[in-house]
C-alpha cells in the first residue's frame, strides 16, 4: 500500500479530500504524515482529528534551506514515504529535494498549466480575460509549475467573476481530481516519459 506524506501550509481542504477517499477505501494508500511549515495551519488540526501523525517544522529554526530540507528528507525516509503530496504548501522545494524524490512529488495548481503559473493564478486568469481556466495536477520538477501533467479539469470563467468567485469553483474541481491522481499513482497506473504522462487502463 502506497505510503504518502502531505505538505500543507493552509486550511488543508485538498488534504481532507484525499483522506476521505483513503478512508472510504477508494485509494489504496496510507497517509502516514502531515507536515506543515506554519504552526497555525488548519491542515495540522485536520490531521490530528484523523489520527494522522502531524508535524510543524519551523524553517526559522534552521540556518539554511538546505538544512531544513535535509531534516524533511530524513523524516520522509524514516517513515518509508513513497509519494509526497503538496496541498497548498507555500514553499518552493529546492532542486536537490526534487531530485531526491524524482517523480515522487505531486502538486495541484489552480490553472490550466502551462497558463498562469505561480501565485494568484485565479486573478491572473480573470485579469487576462480568458473564457476557461481550471486546475492541474502535475509532478513537481525543478521549474515553477512546469512538471509533467497528470490530470486537468476545466472551469468556465464568467463575465462577472472575481478572483475569489473563480477560486471557489476551481477548488471544487481540485477536490475531485487530486484524489483521482493519487489513486492512479497508488494503483501504479502512471507512466512518465519525458513531458508526457500515460495513464494505464484499469485492470478488471
Amino acid at each position: 500500500m502506497l505510503k504518502i506524506a502531505v505538505f500543507a501550509s493552509g486550511r488543508g481542504s485538498n488534504f481532507q479530500s484525499i483522506i476521505d477517499k483513503i478512508k472510504s477505501g477508494d485509494i489504496p494508500a496510507e497517509a502516514k504524515l502531515l507536515i506543515s511549515d506554519r504552526q497555525d495551519a488548519g491542515a495540522l488540526k485536520r490531521a490530528e482529528h484523523e489520527n494522522i501523525e502531524n508535524l510543524f517544522i519551523d524553517p526559522v529554526h534552521f540556518e539554511t534551506k538546505a538544512d531544513y530540507e535535509e531534516e524533511l528528507i530524513g523524516i520522509l525516509e524514516n517513515a518509508g514515504i513513497e509519494l509526497v503530496v503538496l496541498a497548498g504548501y507555500m514553499r518552493i522545494l529546492s532542486p536537490i529535494f526534487v531530485k531526491h524524490f524524482q517523480n515522487k512529488i505531486i502538486n495541484i495548481h489552480p490553472s490550466l498549466l502551462p497558463a498562469f503559473k505561480g501565485l494568484n493564478a485565479q486573478k491572473q486568469a480573470v485579469d487576462y480575460g480568458v473564457k476557461y481556466s481550471g486546475c492541474t495536477v502535475h509532478f513537481v520538477d525543478q521549474g515553477m509549475d512546469t512538471g509533467p501533467i497528470i490530470k486537468q479539469a476545466v472551469v468556465e470563467v464568467k463575465d462577472d467573476d472575481t478572483a475569489d468567485d473563480l477560486a471557489a469553483r476551481i477548488l471544487k474541481e481540485e477536490h475531485k481530481i487530486y484524489p483521482e491522481a493519487v489513486k492512479l499513482i497508488a494503483e501504479e497506473r502512471i507512466k512518465v516519459k519525458g513531458r508526457k504522462v500515460k495513464i494505464l487502463k484499469e485492470e478488471k
